[in-house]
């Protein structure tokens, strides 16, 4: 299990830069903070002052789950994380209010990482909007849901690599 402060050195695919918004600033998190209704853990926005979302190391692209998904028997993906902004194609933290209500999600719940149908979200529910969220993966397919972390710290430092699980074929697929 990797150590926080080690990770946000060793998350990010530097080499890529899909998905990357612009460099993250105090008004850019009040301006979020103020858009979503909610305070963003701190672990968080650790992360994303170092680069602002975009692919993770293939080190650190997946999380174990205690019991299948839709996706895996034992895992789950996490091949990116969203940023803060408005970059023109690029899915955002921002976004989270259109996509939980298209998704038919519950809320309040902040997406950092997915693609429909399946996300992963800063889960409020418990805590309240100002509180330290859950992280949480929702299935809008089949409208499942799976605690994943008690907060955004730990959760990241489950990190490892998809290649370690046994339900990763040798090319890379799933089965």
């Amino acid at each position: 299990m990797a150590r926080f402060d080690d990770l946000q050195q060793s998350l990010w695919d530097t080499d890529s830069n899909c998905g990357v918004q612009p460099p993250v600033t105090d008004q850019v998190i009040l301006d979020a903070e103020r858009l979503l209704n909610v305070t963003l853990p701190s672990s968080l926005l650790d992360l994303l002052r170092r680069q602002n979302g975009g692919q993770v190391t293939s080190s650190r692209n997946a999380f174990p789950t205690s019991r299948p998904t839709s996706w895996s028997a034992d895992h789950i993906p996490f091949d990116s994380m969203l940023g803060i902004g408005h970059r023109e194609g690029t899915l955002s933290l921002l976004d989270s209010p259109y996509l939980v209500a298209e998704w038919n999600l519950p809320a309040p719940v902040v997406l950092v990482s997915g693609d429909g149908p399946c996300w992963i979200g800063l889960d409020y529910r418990v805590c309240g909007r100002h509180g330290e969220p859950s992280v949480t993966w929702f299935d809008a397919d089949d409208s499942s849901e799976l605690s994943l972390a008690p907060d955004l710290q730990s959760f990241t430092e489950g990190f490892t690599s998809a290649d370690g699980f046994e339900s990763v074929k040798s090319d890379g697929s799933f089965g």
